[in-house]
């Protein structure tokens, strides 16, 4: 029967060799009253003395008792043989030392007690020793118990019997009877005990251990024959070798099996260079002791130097020079270990030498060169190998494992499909597949990694007999194809049969619940976990703090780590990333990666792009050049992905220049992300004719823009509006046929919203044949941001009927269509659905917009007990949308805006629009006074309020203009347009509204201060030129009350469509009226 000594390496053969006869084979024929062993044979002449009226049987009689046929034949007649009881004795001891068959021994018991022998100590032990062979432990210990008298023999017996039919644990208690009787255990016993605590493994350590004491308080302290035994214990019950290497140190008359179970033991364990260390060692003692490396060691050596990456090839062709100079190469198991550790690292073309050389081959040396294969992608290449080979070896079941497992690694996973169909038939055919579970295992994994999750899930169904490992490859599967909630599914399925999951089923099912964002079914499976004590499995706890990592569950994500009892590299860049990906804790990101180095883990690729990130969003140029020189220490600098974070990084931090020199030295490098990470660097710099010099360059490259580029180019046209440059980019999105893409129109549908086209979006809108959640929201956001909020609302409602669920985005466009329409009862029944009815949980901006909507509609009563009750700190915008609302009150709530002041330079005393804002309610006031310290407060903070600008876009290029500018090259044209329409204004009833300026001035002076506005300027100079073209503003800040008003005059004057962008909203002013219907 196999055991762990065979199981654990070759090498623990030599040791089963020399321990024969006490771990895996019976003990040999005692004589009753000594403990010796001896075969039956070479003791006679000590029986003969015992007992002297047995005649001594001669040569030629022994041959006789030898006899074939069946044991019926040979107890037919035993008188007619057997002359007397003495030689009748020989021949059942000698039946039973040859006995396998348990009613053979059952005979002879029978016989022992027939022929009166029931008291013959020697022959109850051969009886023992009988029933044990034929694995009838039952039996045997039924003998042992009913024996009067008992000797160390005995006990051996039958601790060895338990050992070597797989009952260690019958055999470590039978043997501590032994002890406790009083018994001096024999080297049978001792090594037999032994190898039951190296059965138990882990659990068996303790024992093992005290057996070890007993040892070196015996005569065989220095047996060997048990150190080497002892060697195999440690190293199967220990992870490490130091207790394994202590017996070594202490062997005195170490033998060749003495270094070959060390050398075999260590590089199981991964230790490569104490392995050859050994190795020296033993080759100084060669000529000493007259042995050398065999093929034991040789395969051995083979094993360690394949566990190191780096210096793995260089070792085995040491290693392979030794085969060769020994002459082992012909050696089948040399030969395969050979093959398996080259094909492992990567040499391939020295593995297929070795296995063509090689005298014999069979399964296991086909099997190591595809794993091999496998394992460095090659997976077309094992197939080959297979077919070339199958004609000259047997394959067996692993083999078709291996095929299979190498399908999944093609090139083309389609290509890996049809095969394996192939092969999936010829397994059919030939009946292999037929309820052999491995077999039907590896048919689910390879369907599944091919991308045919479908059949992947026949194949589970006609399983007619599922393990833990068919669960996991077809839950595996699922989450690989995106099959998330059938995952989840088939998770419950597993756990319902009864049968527990591993840690491999977890991690695919966290998995899916991430992306699906199902914190709840995550939290019940990390509860899973904890009863299972699967928690402990760190890519298990990574599992769990990706989980909580996706659905932006900050707290548990820096619970659960610090709860992790290990971490490794993945744990830290997952806890990193998370952080990095969060705007309130960017900072904490660093930390850990400070940290991550400090506790010397190995910074890879994954960590410098979280990193990178983080530093992104700081926009911190010195952190950047730090982590880029880090990048350089740790030699990945020039890796592409690398340096694409580093463009983006630099980018953010406004040094292009240092992008530009990136890109330069990418000329073979560049990716898809290099040229996006440029165009969105340009853009986040206010650099749109570059990004859009790079969009032609790639284009005139001959590169197919891919979705990415144009949603970036995009958002860069609706930053600015500049609605030519964005109808450009959709021509070239119809060139590269990606109409139906629906990121990409999601994005236009924003940049024809944002650049004032509200009818361009909506008719792109219609025209869509695939929408999701974002195409939505961008229209529902325009019609919101365009102030026509029954459009908004009526989008909104086709979303709910088609089955798309609106998420937060949404909500947030619905409650800003009804702010800016005063529809305050429609606005808070939307607010109170997102919890009842979607689940939604709203946050601060739907908040800020319920704020906004009591604000405008002049419910201050009503906003004042709003902000009392909200569940969460009112953000800085909130406060500043009170604060606004009250200066629209006039002087009502005093208090309350009193409160919002206060609020506001608390939580940022330092941005100038709270100052702004707050200098602003009081000149509303003629509160001049106040004003006046409001805007000393801003000198002594230091903060700068932004200079309002509008511009517009003309075929010449983009005009922008500020309050007063002289600077323009068309200014006289363009005041002396204004002073016209300023005119015409007047006659046709206009009357400026100086609250709005806000200056303690006259009210002549606060006339002229209003008139020379921005945005007065730009459609002045816009009406300028000879077109009847929509005139199209943008403007930078809100447009103030008299512009607004203005803007009406100037329409129906001058017969004009105007549409005014500032930072709210679109104002469309046509015939003297807007669309806003004087509510904004």
């Amino acid at each position: 029967m196999h055991h762990r000594l065979l199981k654990s390496n070759s090498i623990h053969r030599q040791i089963y060799s020399q321990f024969t006869t006490l771990s895996s084979s019976t003990v040999p024929f005692l004589h009753p009253t000594t403990s010796n062993p001896f075969p039956l044979n070479s003791k006679l002449p000590q029986i003969c003395s015992i007992y002297p009226q047995i005649p001594l049987p001669s040569c030629s009689n022994q041959r006789m008792f030898q006899v074939s046929g069946s044991f019926e034949h040979d107890r037919a007649e035993p008188s007619c043989v057997l002359s007397s009881k003495g030689q009748f004795r020989d021949w059942i001891a000698e039946r039973l030392r040859d006995s396998r068959c348990p009613d053979e021994a059952r005979r002879l018991g029978l016989e022992i007690v027939k022929r009166g022998f029931v008291g013959d100590l020697f022959l109850q032990n051969s009886l023992i020793n009988g029933y044990v062979r034929s694995a009838d432990l039952g039996c045997a210990r039924k003998v042992f118990d009913e024996m009067s008298v008992r000797n160390e023999v005995t006990w051996a017996c039958l601790v060895s019997g338990y050992a070597q039919n797989g009952m260690p644990l019958e055999a470590c208690d039978l043997f501590k009877r032994m002890v406790a009787e009083g018994l001096e255990p024999t080297s049978f016993a001792l090594g037999s005990a032994l190898r039951a605590c190296q059965e138990l493994g882990p659990d068996g350590f303790g024992f093992g251990r005290q057996i070890h004491g007993l040892i070196t308080k015996t005569e065989f302290r220095f047996d060997v024959v048990l150190s080497n035994v002892l060697m195999s214990v440690y190293s199967d019950c220990m992870e490490s070798v130091e207790y394994a290497r202590r017996v070594f140190d202490e062997i005195q008359d170490r033998n060749l099996v003495s270094w070959n179970s060390i050398i075999s033991i260590c590089s199981q364990r991964g230790e490569v260079s104490t392995c050859f260390e050994l190795l020296l060692a033993m080759e100084n003692r060669c000529s000493e002791f007259g042995f050398k490396p065999n093929e034991y060691t040789l395969c051995s050596l083979v094993a360690a130097a394949s566990f190191s990456f780096d210096l793995g090839p260089s070792l085995l062709e040491q290693v392979l020079s030794k085969v060769l100079k020994c002459g082992y190469l012909g050696d089948l198991y040399v030969g395969s270990a050979l093959v398996s550790g080259l094909a492992k690292l990567g040499s391939t073309e020295s593995a297929k030498k070795i296995f063509e050389q090689m005298s014999s081959r069979n399964a296991v040396s086909l099997n190591g060169l595809m794993v091999g294969l496998v394992k460095q992608k090659k997976g077309g290449e094992a197939v080959e190998v297979f077919k070339e080979m199958k004609h000259l070896v047997r394959a067996n079941i692993d083999s078709y494992m291996v095929l299979l497992s190498a399908l999944a690694e093609f090139s083309g996973l389609g290509d890996g499909r049809i095969m394996g169909s192939e092969l999936h038939a010829y397994l059919i055919r030939t009946g292999l597949g037929e309820n052999n579970i491995a077999i039907e295992n590896g048919l689910v994994n390879m369907y599944a990694k091919c991308g045919a999750i479908n059949y992947a899930s026949t194949v589970f169904r006609l399983m007619g007999e599922r393990n833990s490992v068919s669960w996991n490859c077809l839950i595996a599967g699922l989450d690989q194809n995106e099959c998330y909630e059938e995952t989840i599914a088939n998770f419950c399925i597993m756990r319902s049969s009864g049968l527990e999951p591993s840690n491999f089923t977890l991690i695919s099912s966290l998995s899916s619940c991430a992306s699906l964002g199902w914190i709840k079914m995550g939290t019940q499976i990390h509860g899973e976990a904890l009863k299972l004590g699967l928690d402990f499995d760190v890519s298990v706890s990574n599992a769990v703090l990706a989980l909580y990592a996706e659905t932006e569950n900050l707290f548990e994500c820096h619970k659960m780590f610090y709860l992790m009892p290990e971490h490794d590299g993945i744990s830290w860049n997952s806890i990193i990333g998370t952080l990095a990906n969060s705007k309130s804790s960017v900072l904490r990101a660093v930390e850990y990666f400070l940290e991550m180095m400090r506790c010397g883990y190995a910074l890879n690729r994954i960590t410098f792009i979280n990193i990178l990130s983080a530093a992104s969003s700081l926009s911190v140029y010195e952190l950047g050049q730090q982590i880029h020189a880090l990048a350089i220490k740790h030699s990945v600098a020039d890796v592409t992905v690398i340096e694409n974070a580093l463009i983006s990084c630099y980018g953010k931090c406004g040094r292009m220049e240092e992008s530009e020199v990136l890109f330069s030295r990418m000329t073979d490098r560049r990716d898809e992300f290099s040229w996006n990470a440029m165009i969105s660097g340009y853009i986040h710099n206010e650099q749109l004719s570059k990004a859009m010099d790079l969009v032609w360059c790639i284009m005139q490259d001959g590169r197919r823009l891919d979705r990415f580029t144009f949603a970036t180019v995009l958002s860069a046209c609706a930053s600015v509006a500049t609605l030519e440059r964005g109808m450009e980019v959709h021509g070239c999105q119809v060139r590269t046929c990606l109409e139906s893409d629906v990121v990409v129109g999601s994005a236009i549908i924003d940049m024809y919203a944002k650049s004032g086209r509200i009818d361009y979006a909506s008719r792109y809108f219609d025209l869509m044949p695939v929408k999701n959640v974002y195409s939505w929201n961008s229209m529902i956001s325009g019609y919101a941001r365009h102030g026509q909020a029954n459009e908004a609302l009526e989008v909104f409602q086709k979303m709910k009927l088609v089955g798309q669920s609106p998420d937060h985005v949404t909500f947030v466009s619905v409650l800003s269509a009804c702010s800016h329409s005063g529809l305050v009862k429609e606005g808070t029944e939307h607010f109170e659905s997102m919890t009842r009815q979607y689940g939604l949980v709203p946050r601060m901006e739907h908040f800020s917009c319920m704020v906004d909507l009591l604000g405008r509609a002049g419910r201050v009563g009503r906003l004042e007990d709003f902000i009392n009750k909200m569940p969460v700190k009112p953000s800085a915008l909130t406060w500043r949308t009170v604060l606004g609302s009250c200066a629209r009150a006039n002087k009502q709530k005093t208090e309350l805006a009193r409160r919002a002041v206060e609020k506001l330079l608390e939580l940022e005393p330092e941005s100038a629009v709270n100052y702004v804002l707050l200098s602003n309610m009081y000149a509303s006031g003629g509160n001049w006074e106040s004003m006046a310290k409001a805007r000393s407060a801003m000198s002594v903070a230091a903060v700068k309020k932004e200079t309002g600008r509008s511009w517009v876009t003309m075929k010449d290029g983009l005009h922008v203009f500020v309050s007063g500018d002289k600077s323009h090259p068309e200014k006289d044209a363009t005041y002396e347009k204004l002073a016209e329409l300023q005119q015409k204004m007047k006659d046709a009833g206009y009357v400026p509204l100086t609250s709005f300026s806000l200056y303690d001035v006259d009210p002549e002076s606060k006339e002229e201060f209003l008139s020379y506005h921005s945005e007065r300027l730009a459609v002045a100079f816009a009406l300028t030129r000879s077109s009847i073209s929509t005139i199209r503003i943008m403007k930078n800040l809100r447009v103030c009350g008299d512009c607004h008003s203005a803007f009406c005059y100037i329409s129906k004057i001058e017969n004009r469509q105007i549409v005014l962008r500032d930072s709210n909203r679109f104002h469309h002013f046509a015939d003297g009226k807007c669309s806003c219907g004087d509510y904004w």
